[in-house]
């Protein structure tokens, strides 16, 4: 029995929402079986599930579900737990999931601005290249200041409208 039928929601309407959620990400540059596995974890209300729960809810093999997990756990998307007494993992997705993400895309754009600089310098930055790496560099730059005041504020707006442990 899935968790949609013990929670009394219709399988057909988790699983129509699941699939087309998939669908969004995908269209943003998901990979699908990544999108899919996430937006299962995303519907279930435990916010956890195992390879075999979403290998029968997806109708996909271990391996699918395993490589998805991977690449998710890559992206700070979801974590992996062992059941207590089990060698059984779990999937978990956080409810703060966004934030993570966004937060380790951080680290990532400090790399891209290092390589920036340095691709400033030794292009020369009065050559065409050296200005166009400059702007390329200040516009991430301006990214990397919004992102760490967009979250401050996302934080305490999270706070506000759903507690601290949100």
């Amino acid at each position: 029995m899935t968790e949609a039928t013990t929670s009394g929601r219709d399988p057909e309407a988790v699983s129509k929402f699941v699939e087309g959620f998939a669908a969004q990400l995908v269209e943003a540059g998901m990979q699908r079986m990544p999108a899919r596995v996430f937006a299962a974890l995303l519907a279930s209300d435990s916010g956890s599930l195992t390879s075999a729960e979403l290998g029968e809810q997806l109708q996909v093999s271990p391996a699918a579900v395993s490589g998805a997990v991977r690449y998710l756990s890559q992206q700070h998307m979801v974590s992996r737990e062992r059941e207590p007494g089990s060698r059984r993992e779990r999937y978990r997705v956080h409810s703060n999931q966004w934030y993570e993400a966004l937060t380790n895309r951080e680290a990532i754009l400090k790399r891209w601005e290092s390589a920036l600089s340095e691709g400033v310098v030794s292009l020369g930055a009065e050559t065409p290249a050296g200005r166009r790496m400059a702007e390329t560099l200040a516009f991430f730059e301006f990214v990397d200041e919004e992102i760490a005041a967009m979250m401050e504020r996302w934080r305490v707006r999270r706070e506000e409208r759903f507690g601290r442990g949100g």
